[in-house]
C-alpha cells in the first residue's frame, strides 16, 4: 500500500515516529510525508523553518514549496506537488489540516485531475459545534463530500462531524502515540533528593501549561481541602497562572508542599512523571458560543495522560472532552471544576495503595495497547485497508 501524509506537524521529527511505525508494520507497506519547505512557528518571532529532505527507505519526508508559512488552514502547495503524485501514486491520501483546509481541497482536486484514484482522508482535532459562513461553508462541503474517511482525534469530534452532515466511515484515534521506550516505569532517586521528595511523600503531579482552562486552581484547592494527608505537589511547566498559584498556595499554607519545575525538553519529561503517584489533568471546558471565532475549548485528548499511564503511574482526570475516554476504568474521573470531587479522588488513592497499583496497572496495559505509536500505526493502517477495500 503507497501512503501519502501532508501536514506541517511532520517539520518536528519526533512527531513522525508513528508513521514510521505504519511503514514497517509489513513489506509493501511505503509512506511518503510531505511538509512544507518553509513553516514559521506560532508564537516565536523571526523564526522560519527550513525543511530537509529525508528517505529511510519505505519511509521518506519529502518538503514541497508552499503558500502560507504560518497558517495551517491556508497553506497550498506548489506545482512541485503534481510531479510527485504522478510518481508516487499513492493509494491513500491523508492531510491533517482540518475540514476546511486548503491543502485538502487542492489535494481532492489533484487526485481526481491526475487519475490517481487514491482514497481521501483528513484528521482533525476541532471537538466543538461550529457555524460557518460563506464561502467557507462551500469549502467544508466540498471536502466532507469528497471524503472517503475520516480520523478524528477524540470522540466529540466525531460527533461534531456526523452533525455536519458527514456520514461516512471515521476512526477515532489521537494523531501521536506514546515512546514506550522513553516513558517506562524508572525510579528516579536522585531526582527525587534533588527535590526534597521522600518515600513517604504521595506526590501529586502536573505536566502542561498554567493557564486556567487546565484546572490548576481546581487542584490546588482540592490539596487544600486535605491538608493532613501526605502529599506533595509537583508541578512541571510555565505560563500566566503561575504568579497566582504562588500566592494561593501561599496564602494557604501549603507553599512548602508544592514543587515547580520550569519546563524540561521532552524527552526528560518521563523522569519527573516517574516521581509521581498520580497525575491529575482537570481540564476545565470553556466553550460558550457557536462560531469559529468565539474563545472557547475542551481537552481534546491530554497527550499527558498516556504518558502517565506507560510509566504506571495511575491518572485522574475530569470530564473535559476527550478526557474520560482514554482514561476509561484505568483511573479516576470526576466533574470538572468540582474540588471536593477531586480531593476525594486523591484521598481515596493516597488511602488504598491497592486500588492505585490496580489502576497503575490498568493503565500501563492500556497505554501499551492502544496508545504506543505502533498500536496506533496498526489501527490507522486497518482503516486504511478498510477504506482500499471498500
Amino acid at each position: 500500500m503507497k501512503i501519502l501524509i501532508a501536514s506541517h506537524s511532520y517539520i518536528v521529527d519526533l512527531n513522525c515516529e508513528k508513521l514510521r511505525a505504519l511503514a514497517q508494520l509489513k513489506p509493501g507497506i511505503e509512506v511518503t510525508v510531505i511538509v512544507p519547505k518553509t513553516w514559521k512557528p506560532g508564537g516565536v518571532q523571526n523564526k522560519i523553518i527550513t525543511t530537509q529532505y529525508r528517505d529511510e527507505g519505505n519511509f521518506r519526508i519529502v518538503p514541497i514549496s508552499n503558500f502560507s508559512q504560518n497558517h495551517q488552514g491556508l497553506l497550498t502547495f506548489g506545482t512541485d506537488l503534481i510531479s510527485l503524485l504522478r510518481e508516487f501514486r499513492p493509494q491513500v491520501i491523508q492531510v491533517e489540516q482540518g475540514s476546511k483546509g486548503l491543502a485538502y481541497t487542492q489535494m481532492i482536486f489533484l487526485n481526481q485531475l491526475l487519475g490517481i484514484k487514491a482514497k481521501n482522508i483528513f484528521f482533525t482535532w476541532w471537538n466543538l459545534p461550529y457555524e460557518l459562513k460563506f464561502p467557507i461553508s462551500l469549502l467544508e462541503k466540498y471536502n466532507l463530500q469528497h471524503s472517503h474517511g475520516i480520523i478524528a482525534g477524540n470522540q466529540d469530534g466525531a460527533e461534531v462531524l456526523r452533525q455536519r452532515g458527514y456520514a461516512g466511515p471515521i476512526q477515532v484515534m489521537p494523531q501521536l502515540g506514546v515512546d514506550e521506550r522513553l516513558f517506562t516505569p524508572k525510579a528516579q532517586p536522585e531526582l527525587s533528593s534533588q527535590l526534597g521528595i521522600t518515600s513517604e511523600d504521595f506526590v501529586v503531579g502536573f505536566v502542561g501549561r498554567f493557564v486556567p482552562e487546565k484546572g490548576l486552581l481546581t487542584l490546588v484547592q482540592a490539596l487544600v481541602s486535605i491538608p493532613d494527608k501526605p502529599w506533595k505537589l509537583l508541578l512541571l511547566g510555565r505560563g500566566e497562572l503561575q504568579a497566582e498559584l504562588i500566592k494561593f498556595t501561599t496564602e494557604n499554607n501549603i507553599r512548602e508542599r508544592v514543587i515547580f519545575v520550569e519546563s524540561v525538553p521532552h524527552d526528560q519529561v518521563a523522569n519527573y512523571i516517574n516521581l509521581m503517584s498520580t497525575l491529575v489533568l482537570p481540564s476545565e471546558t470553556t466553550y460558550k458560543f457557536k462560531t469559529l471565532t468565539s474563545v472557547g475549548w475542551k481537552e481534546q485528548f491530554g497527550h499527558v495522560l498516556i504518558e502517565a499511564m506507560a510509566c504506571h503511574v495511575p491518572v485522574i482526570g475530569s470530564d473535559s472532552g476527550e478526557i474520560p475516554h482514554v482514561i476509561g476504568d484505568a483511573g479516576l474521573v470526576f466533574p470538572e471544576g468540582d474540588f471536593k470531587a477531586l480531593a476525594d479522588c486523591l484521598v481515596q488513592l493516597i488511602e488504598k495503595p491497592d486500588m492505585t497499583a490496580t489502576l497503575g496497572k490498568r493503565g500501563y496495559e492500556k497505554a501499551m495497547h492502544k496508545y504506543t505509536n505502533k498500536a496506533l500505526a496498526q489501527q490507522q493502517f486497518e482503516f486504511y485497508q478498510q477504506l482500499v477495500n471498500y
